[in-house]
This record gives structure tokens, C-alpha cells and sequence, in this order.
């Protein structure tokens, strides 16, 4: 638990960090930082179908926020850098590396079926019951369409809505101008 609050620290200071700070671009970084720090808080807290969404969401909106703040925000890299920011710089690596042995620590050897080590998970659930309870003859439909259609439904309509949205913000050019060459 105390990587939990590790990554937490993290994530609020990352926060504080996107807030306070007067270049666009730093801000935009600190606010893919927070991502991903959340998609490491649900990997700790064994919702892996939550993390990678949060993960896909959190690439494809930085692609975008990143595309619209150097096009407004021209940012050159000198060759000055402020210790402060090499001194964060570290720290954020560090955590990130901790976060990730641990990650790799709790996880059981290679082969090892999760769901036999919790008699009453979900998963026992599905299997045992699965067949009797929605009638299907294919378990992994039954679960994915029944069990757990809304959250399915969720995920898949998150991350059309983000693929839709970085498509039409990262296209060359806008239907309008396409249209109307003399504007």
C-alpha cells in the first residue's frame, strides 16, 4: 500500500506542477504524467481492462493537446537547464521505476491462473454458473455480453470517441477548406 500513496504523492505533485508552471508544453507533460499515474494506481488495484483504457485514452489525448500547444507555443530547447527541473525530472523517474518493480513483484510466477486463488472471484462465478444463467454456449460471449455488457460497452465507446476525436483534430485539412477554395 505505501507504493499507492507513492504514486498519489506523484500524481499531486504532478498536478501542481501542470497548474502552476507558464509553459504550455510542461503543463500538457505534467497533465500525461497524472494519466499515467492513474493507469499505474488501477494496475495496483487489479483492474488491468481499466488501466489499458486509461492508458490508450491518455496517449491518444496527449497526441492531441500536444499538437494544439506547439502550434500555439513555440518552445525551444536551450541548453540551460534549471536544476529544479533536472532534480524532478529524476524523481519522477524514480517513482515511475519503483512503481513498476512492485508492479512486477505482486504479480504470481508465469502459468499460475489467477482465479484459482480466489474461490469466490468473479471469474469462479462466470464458470461455474455461466452456462446456466445465460444460456449461451460460448462462456467468453456470455461474460463479455452479459455478465459484463455495460462495461464493455463503456471501454469500446471511450476509445472509438478517442480515435474519432484525435482523427479529426490531427487530419491536414478541414472539410471547409476543401470545399471552399476561394475563402
Amino acid at each position: 500500500m505505501g507504493m499507492f500513496y507513492i504514486l498519489l504523492l506523484f500524481i499531486i505533485i504532478a498536478a501542481i506542477i501542470a497548474v502552476e508552471t507558464n509553459n504550455l508544453l510542461s503543463s500538457v507533460i505534467c497533465v500525461g504524467a497524472i494519466g499515467f499515474g492513474g493507469s499505474l494506481m488501477f494496475l495496483f488495484l487489479r483492474a488491468p481492462d481499466i488501466a489499458i483504457t486509461q492508458i490508450v485514452v491518455e496517449v491518444l489525448g496527449l497526441i492531441i493537446l500536444i499538437r494544439a500547444t506547439i502550434s500555439r507555443d513555440r518552445t525551444f530547447i536551450s541548453g540551460d537547464r534549471e536544476f529544479f527541473g533536472v532534480v524532478v525530472s529524476v524523481v519522477i523517474i524514480f517513482v515511475i521505476f519503483l512503481a513498476g518493480i512492485r508492479i512486477f513483484e505482486t504479480l504470481p510466477a508465469f502459468g499460475t491462473p489467477i482465479f484459482a486463488q480466489a474461490p469466490e472471484a468473479a471469474s469462479q462465478t462466470y464458470i461455474r454458473d455461466g452456462m446456466q444463467k445465460t444460456g449461451a454456449a460460448n462462456l467468453v460471449s456470455s461474460v463479455i455480453l452479459d455478465f459484463r455488457a455495460y462495461d464493455t460497452l463503456g471501454e469500446a465507446t471511450v476509445l472509438f470517441t478517442s480515435i474519432i476525436g484525435a482523427t479529426v483534430i490531427l487530419r491536414k485539412k478541414s472539410k471547409k477548406l476543401l470545399e471552399d477554395p476561394d475563402e
